[in-house]
């Protein structure tokens, strides 16, 4: 788990990042991609979780992988894209890059460009690792422009290849391949724009006339494959793009579309979410019951319900809802890091004691999410943990690039805690990966 976590933060830590970006980190968007992704996956010989899909917070419309673990989607992309296939067809395209091999040349090109040698030792750790590493890392290189120019950048033969592997894909899980067109009309004339008006999209995949044509021409000769899009994957992808759209645009311009009128469970998500954000919690929390009486069993709805009662400052119903998520939900860490938050909002000794061990379970399964180690720091505090606060928070300081403040709270917990114990080595392990970061920088 150790060794895992430095290579997490080292990955990380080793970005070049333009600016401060976010991931969106909530269990029922990754189920629900995850749901979306799996007739592809299994179409290209993948199983189920052999891929990862994360989506950077970025309106601007981008899709890219940078190992043969994760695809990472910015949440513009998706909220531009009208029908599941559509978004199965972005998926396809980027898991045909992982299995035609192209990962491996573009290795090799970061490792020989000079402006991208930390990208490239980044890429070769995380490669080397198991888990989060290669998470981090694809968060950090697919965010920084510099690196995205040269190490992400396909070649026309590399997207003629994907695009031909993607719409095999899809015609053998029935997927309708006029989805492909979908996604390139989005970007028709990019290429005519100065660079810095591009969707990042169009300057990592080149959109040619030729790249279009060729795809009209496999659409045709796929149509007759073509099956009815399966309503499992069709509710998935209208509950995430419901609940993205209710946390991501204006709440009164949600609460005014069509799309949230009615009795229909993604029209009630959308205004639960979107009278949250105003705040209205009591008629948010109405439309959460109406969602529980239609899936009581549901996880995330409970989870949800759990986040905006305690976010309108009612801890102790919020974390009767986080443990039925946790019950229901298998133990997610992104659901054990709600409860715990719960857990330390309500502020008792029992509370805080089991917010403890309950954020220790998260961190063991997700060990580089920096609103979890913060709340597990805070955890830590409660119990009067203070040196393990302070790695706590050394890790979270780490993950966030902030090398300065992450040596400081290192060296504060390695004077406090007995040498070669797991804390200290933790916090030692901090020290070393941000003084090397640091130098790189």
């Amino acid at each position: 788990m150790i060794m895992r976590l430095c290579a997490v933060l080292l990955a990380i830590c080793l970005a070049l990042p333009a600016q401060a970006i976010s991931v969106i980190r909530d269990a029922e968007i990754e189920r629900s991609l995850k749901e979306i992704a799996k007739p592809v996956l299994r179409a290209a010989g993948l199983g189920s979780n052999s891929i990862r899909i994360l989506v950077i917070n970025d309106p601007s419309l981008n899709a890219f992988v940078v190992d043969s673990r994760h695809i990472f989607i910015h949440s513009g992309l998706i909220l531009r894209l009208d029908r599941p296939e559509a978004l199965q067809a972005v998926l396809a395209h980027e898991i045909a890059h992982i299995a035609n091999g192209h990962l491996t040349l573009r290795a090799g090109n970061a490792r020989r460009a000079s402006r991208t040698a930390a990208i490239g030792l980044a890429l070769s750790i995380a490669l080397a690792a198991k888990g989060e590493g290669q998470a981090a890392a694809g968060l950090a290189a697919g965010t920084a422009s510099s690196a995205q120019r040269i190490f992400f950048k396909h070649t026309r033969a590399e997207e003629a290849s994907a695009d031909q592997s993607a719409l095999r894909y899809m015609a053998t899980a029935g997927i309708d391949p006029s989805a492909m067109l979908d996604v390139l009309n989005l970007f028709r004339g990019q290429e005519a724009l100065r660079e810095q008006r591009q969707d990042p999209y169009a300057r990592t995949h080149p959109l040619t006339k030729d790249r279009q044509r060729a795809v009209k021409g496999y659409t045709a000769a796929y149509a007759d494959r073509t099956r009815a899009t399966p309503a499992e994957t069709a509710y998935w992808f209208n509950r995430m793009d419901a609940k993205l759209e209710g946390f991501l645009r204006n709440s009164r311009s949600v609460l005014r579309a069509r799309e949230a009128k009615g009795d229909g469970e993604t029209a009630i998500l959308r205004r639960a979410v979107a009278l949250h954000r105003q705040p209205a919690p009591a008629k948010a929390m109405a439309e959460m019951q109406k969602l529980l009486k239609l899936r009581p069993r549901d996880p995330y709805y409970h989870e949800l319900l759990g986040q905006i009662l305690l976010e309108s400052n009612r801890p102790g119903p919020a974390v009767t809802s986080y443990r039925n998520a946790v019950k229901l939900g298998g133990n997610d860490p992104l659901l054990l890091g709600g409860l715990g938050r719960a857990l330390l909002a309500q502020n008792t000794n029992a509370s805080n004691g089991e917010a403890l061990r309950v954020l220790n379970a998260a961190r063991g399964r997700d060990p580089a999410n920096p609103t979890m180690l913060r709340d597990l720091a805070v955890a830590h505090a409660k119990n009067g943990q203070n040196a393990m606060a302070s790695v706590a928070t050394s890790e979270r300081y780490l993950v966030l690039s902030r090398f300065k403040e992450a040596r400081i709270h290192a060296k504060r917990a390695m004077g406090a805690l007995p040498q070669g114990s797991q804390g200290w080595l933790r916090a030692q392990d901090v020290d070393i990966f941000a003084a090397n970061a640091t130098r790189r920088r």
